[in-house]
């Protein structure tokens, strides 16, 4: 371009390349938002009436004050604030609050932060009128400030725009006077004012962040006491002539004893036709006998698939009463869903696509080598996957119609998450109050990845972890950095997994785990057998001798010595008590011995302590220092404690002393502070 004139070229400025305030950073700027699950792509979990977390990093240039907050917004759109506070330690601009849905469905949060000009004018007012400087500027100031709040909060704090009003006229009518200064020391003292301003706060220079995902789940995808049977195993029979299964009908016999121990969900292992094809026989040998049941596992034969009942537990009427009477006494069936088939599987002939086929022409079985599963087919998800997802989904809503509203997923490790993820959200859209609970024990990546697309619950580590140590590691993490995505499941035992911390079967070792699994998580379960201390092991090997997964296991549960009578006081104390039903604010205490762990949970005025000792043969001693600030407990005064197991009382202070056996290895304490 040439100016008029002149042969002189002149440049014309150069279009910006990037905008002027680069995306993602506020006036305010606010960074490391949590919880945000893989940047937003996937929705952080909790569920109604569950208290959570929300933080951030907010700080601005200069000295002039900030504020926080979090915008909760509801599936019906309405929001809901939560102011933040900031948090030790001071100096890394940590800025907190804990956030509450009152309801199911997609919800989403952010975090806003913004100039308080309210906060600032106090700080430097303090300042100034300390050294009687600019006393009359700073009178000016709160008189702009309080006008501005006056007319701010007319339409939603009436009684704060009019107490300021009147302020305003009392004390801001006649201009500055010799009693000005005296009057904005009291402002700034005013406990009322300051309290009714921080709630109402005027919000400069507002910089909200992007709204993340947050999806809500029903009470029991946090809260739920689990118990594993086999229908057939209840009620079966053995005669001169072989084994006479139990059914729906006689399994349902034993619905009223387990809902008696405080059990709320009812999980039976796959009840569909078994295959014979490489049916295993009795602790897991590839040489069945006559009449030997086979794995469940093994689904599928020419009676049907996974849409089938096996004719031995019955049909769909007697499956449809046993889901009845479990919901009459309060319980909810969880059913497994193994996605895998037997050899004698109708998909076999009908879908050969849906598994792979080895060079030598034939169909390729599970194994974990050197674990081989020949009576197992998995599926290959890659082959027909539009095929095999819409089959997957018609199943889950076929047995949903039948009244199943928990799913205990088998193996879900060894399919795509790009299924799993495809499918839970299927699933959210259109059963929202179905569950998943996923049976992963596999490498966390993995298993922290089948949380992060929508498994509810997942089972844990915990059946490794008997060390004081890595329970304090494993429950800190799941209760911090994998909270807003991995609800654990603390199963005591499985037909698969007898730990070797139980199998010299010591009565004091079972009690242990079970105090544990039931305090420590706010879901638990156990495999039937355990009330009774089963624990015959293959030898060297974590796996039950005579397996139930292999044969018929009918058992004398009103033998003694039992488990009964813990365990019925556990699912008690957990439905009496809040703090138990929740992970997120366990806190561990100080012991002064490496066998006996110490941790308390809150809720509210509800405050538990468990102190556990952690050897199931020899008595343990040692102080425990209870952190009073975890419990929320003023350090001026003592405690009330009372053992909800012994009925025993205390008085504590800071300090206390533990005596421990093998007949009473632990403590639950309520703690009250008068």
């Amino acid at each position: 371009m040439s100016t008029p004139g002149s042969n002189v070229s002149i440049p014309l400025p150069l279009a910006p390349s990037v905008p002027p305030f680069p995306r993602g950073v506020g006036r305010i700027p606010v960074v490391k938002v949590e919880p945000v699950i893989e940047g937003g792509a996937y929705a952080a979990q909790a569920v109604v009436g569950e208290a959570f977390p929300v933080s951030a990093r907010v700080f601005r240039e200069g000295h002039d004050a900030l504020g926080a907050r979090v915008v909760l917004t509801s599936p019906d759109g309405q929001e809901s604030l939560y102011p933040m506070t900031q948090i030790w330690p001071a100096g890394l601009d940590i800025y907190e609050a804990w956030v509450t849905p009152d309801s199911q469905g997609r919800w989403t949060f952010r975090v806003e932060a913004f100039s308080d000009p309210w906060r600032t004018w106090l700080h430097d007012a303090r300042i100034k009128l300390d050294g009687n400087i600019d006393e009359e500027l700073v009178w000016g100031q709160a008189q702009q400030l309080l006008e501005t709040f006056a007319q701010q909060t007319w339409s939603t704090d009436r009684s704060t725009s009019t107490k300021l009003k009147t302020l305003l006229k009392t004390h801001f009518a006649d201009g500055f006077t010799s009693t000005s200064t005296t009057f904005l020391q009291e402002l700034i003292a005013d406990q009322d004012i300051l309290e009714r301003l921080e709630r109402n706060p005027l919000c400069e220079l507002l910089s909200p962040t992007a709204d993340f995902p947050l999806w809500v789940d029903r009470r029991q995808a946090l809260f739920s006491s689990w118990y594993e049977m086999f229908p057939r195993s209840q009620g079966a029979k053995k005669t001169k002539t072989g084994w006479t299964s139990g059914n729906f009908t006689s399994a349902a016999g034993r619905l009223k004893s387990i809902a008696a121990m405080g059990f709320d969900v009812v999980y039976l292992p796959p009840i569909h036709p078994i295959g014979s094809a490489f049916r295993k026989g009795k602790n897991n040998t590839l040489t069945p006998e006559p009449g030997d049941p086979g794995s469940p596992w093994a689904v599928g034969n020419k009676d049907g698939g996974h849409d089938a009942i096996h004719p031995d537990l019955g049909d769909f009427d007697s499956f449809a009463s046993f889901v009845a009477q479990a919901k009459k006494l309060g319980m909810e069936v969880a059913l497994d869903f193994a996605l895998q088939a037997s050899p004698d599987h109708p998909w076999v002939t009908s879908h050969p696509q849906w598994f792979t086929t080895r060079i030598d022409g034939t169909i390729a079985y599970a194994e974990n080598p050197p674990k081989k599963y020949q009576d197992i087919y998995p599926i290959n998800f890659d082959q027909d996957p539009e095929g095999i997802y819409q089959e997957c989904l018609r199943l889950i809503e076929f047995w949903v119609d039948k009244g199943v509203t928990i799913f205990r997923v088998d193996n879900p490790h060894t399919k795509p998450l790009q299924f799993w993820a495809w499918l839970m959200a299927e699933m959210r859209l259109r059963h929202p109050d179905v569950l998943f609970l996923a049976e992963a024990f596999t490498r966390p990546e993995m298993m922290h990845g089948l949380g992060k697309i929508g498994f509810h619950q997942s089972y844990t580590y915990f059946t490794w972890r008997t060390e004081k140590w890595e329970l304090e590691e494993y429950l800190t993490q799941l209760a911090g950095e994998m909270a807003p995505f991995y609800r654990p499941n603390f199963f005591v035992n499985t037909p698969d997994i007898n730990p070797y911390y139980l199998q010299d079967g010591n009565q004091a070792g079972f009690a242990i785990r079970a105090i544990l699994a039931a305090t420590m998580s706010p879901s638990w379960g156990m495999y039937s057998g355990y009330e009774l201390f089963e624990h015959a092991a293959v030898e060297g090997r974590e796996e039950y001798l005579n397996s139930e997964k292999y044969e018929y296991r009918p058992r004398d549960y009103s033998a003694t010595p039992n488990l009964t009578g813990l365990i019925t006081s556990l699912n008690r104390l957990r439905q009496e008590h809040p703090a138990l039903q929740s992970l997120r604010t366990i806190r561990f205490h100080d012991t002064a011995n490496d066998q006996i762990i110490a941790y308390s949970k809150t809720a509210g005025e509800d405050r538990l302590l468990m102190v556990v000792s952690l050897n199931f043969t020899e008595t343990q001693e040692g102080h425990l220092h209870l952190n009073y600030d975890a419990l929320g407990l003023d350090h001026t005064k003592e405690i009330h404690v009372r053992d909800q197991l012994s009925g025993q009382e205390w008085i504590w202070g800071t300090e206390a002393y533990l005596n421990l056996y093998p007949a009473h290895p632990a403590h639950i304490l309520v703690i009250t502070q008068p």
